[in-house]
């Protein structure tokens, strides 16, 4: 039987605000444990929510960016359940009335197709705490430093076919969340996190299969595996004559399995009901506004414009514009040097190539963009070769330092005094009367030959493209 996969997400994005979502500890990862909890986050007596305006400001920014419905009225409520870290026994959420209603986000595929993935919604919450087991023999420690963040849950419809469009529909949320500035995305510290819902059905129905929850896989890379292995376990379970359970699964890196962590929960579980501490939050049509006032350039209007404003391939301009930091760098090297395809070139090549192998992201660059705008500058005005700038471009990955310093010192400069290349050009032919013979006799690929013993004669420098017109009137005189 030939299967259909259906996949819908929900991604908690941890929102960029310097306290947390109803109270005024800190939000820094990496402290102490329990020191970034006042005595709201851990549920004294007395204590009272106050909303954060930032985070709220941050989820319309989202909402506004997705061209989704905004919330005019939103509520928050209360979702109860009992769990060590959760110190009031209820996480403030939102259910029926939340801040960012439906929009849709575009994806682009691999083959360059493009596919509309509906959002349903993303409704503000706050953190739970967090549970610690590996320092204490038979015991669990309780950190309450992220109880209180505030997450941006965002629904995605189940509109997702396959793990790659999962994968491609994680990658465009994170690129406009910072885009938005509103979170750093950053998977490994827990800033974005995401559940994937997976089921399948018979190919050509219509009517959902049982649906299992991944909960909290935090790579893109997991997230492709885990639905991988997870729609393979439900299709041989089918087809072994067993049925799939709802359920919450958990992902294992290590064994590359889902397995079960808990039957899954539905919303009666949680008995839902409004927040009594906090009243309803009402959103007009001038705030609204003036949000969109702060909207940065995104990425897809940033892509269209770098293919008309720079003559860039579809693909090229994709790539560059993946991520704020990515643009602004080539933007900045095209500047400075005058060339935009031939920045697209280098950044997209030779700089992405090294920021992969060495696992870095482009703002840990060991090349500054007018550093790499500066280099490029001296291949537009032939001072050196490309050959020449690949070395300048290892010597300033290595040791840093100034592009035309690097040039002086290392006597790089390119050689484009004609009559020294003519002697030199005179000289090869001179030497390798056999080649001229053979090139004379119709051997044109012999033409390289001549091209590679002139290049060496000049230790590189010379200018390739005086090099190849004077061999060509040389040897066809």
């Amino acid at each position: 039987m030939s299967w259909e996969t259906v996949i819908g997400l929900e991604v908690h994005v941890q929102l960029a605000t310097n306290s947390k979502l109803f109270s005024g500890s800190g939000t820094a990862f990496g402290a102490e444990p329990n020191t970034q909890a006042n005595l709201y986050d851990l549920a004294l007596p007395g204590t009272l929510p106050v909303l954060n305006e930032k985070a709220l400001e941050m989820a319309v920014r989202f909402g506004l960016a997705v061209n989704a419905e905004i919330g005019r009225q939103s509520v928050f409520d209360r979702k109860n359940y009992f769990y060590p870290d959760l110190p009031k026994g209820y996480q403030i959420s939102q259910l029926d009335f939340p801040t960012v209603g439906k929009g849709e986000l575009s994806i682009t595929m691999e083959d360059g197709s493009e596919k509309i993935i509906g959002i349903t919604r993303a409704h503000m919450e706050e953190d739970a705490g967090k549970s610690l087991h590996e320092d204490f023999q038979g015991m669990t420690g309780i950190d309450l430093n992220r109880a209180g963040t505030p997450l941006l849950e965002i629904v995605s419809e189940p509109d997702l076919r396959n793990a790659k469009e999962a994968v491609a529909y994680l990658k465009k949320l994170h690129s406009i969340i910072r885009y938005l500035g509103i979170s750093d995305g950053n998977m490994a510290q827990g800033s974005m996190r995401c559940d994937a819902n997976v089921s399948v059905r018979p190919a050509g129905t219509t009517e959902l299969g049982t649906r299992t929850e991944i909960k909290n896989v935090n790579s893109f890379r997991f997230v492709e595996k885990a639905i991988n292995h997870e729609v393979e376990r439900q299709i041989e379970l089918i087809e072994d004559g067993g049925r799939v359970v709802q359920e919450t699964r958990l992902y294992d890196s290590d064994l590359d399995e889902t397995r079960s962590m808990r039957s899954k929960e539905v919303a009666n579980d949680y008995r839902y009901f409004p927040e009594p501490d906090l009243l309803p939050v009402v959103i007009d049509e001038a705030y609204i506004e003036k949000v969109r006032t702060t909207l940065p350039e995104l990425p897809d209007p940033k892509r269209e414009r770098f293919v008309k404003q720079y003559g860039l391939s579809e693909y090229d301009a994709g790539v560059l514009a993946s991520s704020r930091e990515m643009a602004d760098y080539f933007e900045t090297v095209a500047e400075r040097c005058g060339d935009a395809k031939l920045s697209s070139n280098w950044v997209t090549g030779d700089l992405l190539g090294v920021l992969n192998k060495r696992d870095l992201e482009i703002s840990e660059s060991p090349v500054s963009s007018n550093q790499l705008g500066d280099l490029i500058r001296r291949i537009v005005d032939k001072t050196i070769s490309g050959k020449i700038a690949k070395q300048v471009f290892e010597i300033l990955l290595d040791e840093g330092g100034e592009v035309d310093a690097i040039i002086e010192d290392k006597g790089l400069k390119q050689v484009t005094d004609s009559g020294a290349i003519e002697q030199m050009v005179d000289e090869v032919i001179a030497a390798n009367p056999d080649q001229v013979a053979q090139y004379r006799g119709g051997k044109e690929q012999v033409f390289g030959f001549f091209v590679g013993q002139v290049m060496k004669a000049s230790r590189g420098k010379a200018n390739p493209a005086q090099v190849n017109e004077l061999l060509k009137q040389k040897l066809q005189a």
